[in-house]
């Protein structure tokens, strides 16, 4: 077992007619989760218009303390009070940064990894600078540099850069797919 924190991708198709019934259960599902010890946090990006593609994010401090969510009998219960709302989800579980790049023997390199992180975290960060560098800007530096990762980390991790890491991935892949499904695709979650 590893100390690194864990992270579980799930990846649920949604009929249109069915969004808001699904973010109700998502919600109640993010409320579960928060109640067990080692939960980080957790997150859901939406698909674009064209597309009916939840990703939803659970995080979790180690694989004890995901591993005692995953197999709980609340959860369970949730997942029950789900069925029918969605397609049959696919799911990838990564510890680390590694979550944003895959399987070891899939990951780009390191410096197709930073350009990824960087295209996510210029236009968040200089979004933030304009929307907020003014009420900021006459706080010691060592406060605004605190208030503006407080924000900006938890934007990065659980939208920005999944959503990069997603967008960019034919480039990061190199021709290669993306994710292994067959084998991801097992684990009913």
């Amino acid at each position: 077992m590893s100390a690194d924190p864990v992270t579980l991708m799930v990846a649920r198709r949604v009929a249109r007619e069915r969004y808001h019934d699904f973010m109700a259960w998502l919600r109640e599902g993010e409320q579960l989760a928060a109640d067990f010890p080692g939960y980080l946090g957790s997150g859901v990006l939406a698909p674009p218009p064209d597309d009916d593609e939840f990703q939803m994010i659970f995080r979790f401090a180690d694989e004890p303390t995901m591993a005692a969510w995953e197999h709980s009998a609340s959860r369970r219960a949730w997942l029950e009070r789900g069925r029918g709302l969605f397609e049959q989800p696919f799911v990838q579980r990564a510890l680390g940064l590694d979550a944003w790049f895959g399987k070891a023997e899939l990951r780009p390199p390191r410096w197709k990894q930073s350009v990824a992180i960087w295209l996510a975290f210029f236009p968040v960060s200089l979004a933030f600078n304009l929307l907020f560098g003014g009420w900021l800007g006459d706080l010691p530096l060592a406060l605004r540099i605190f208030l503006s990762t407080l924000a900006l980390t938890p934007l990065m991790t659980y939208w920005f850069i999944p959503l990069s890491t997603r967008l960019l991935a034919p480039w990061l892949q190199g021709g290669r797919p993306a994710l292994d499904r067959g084998e991801a695709a097992t684990h009913p979650h």
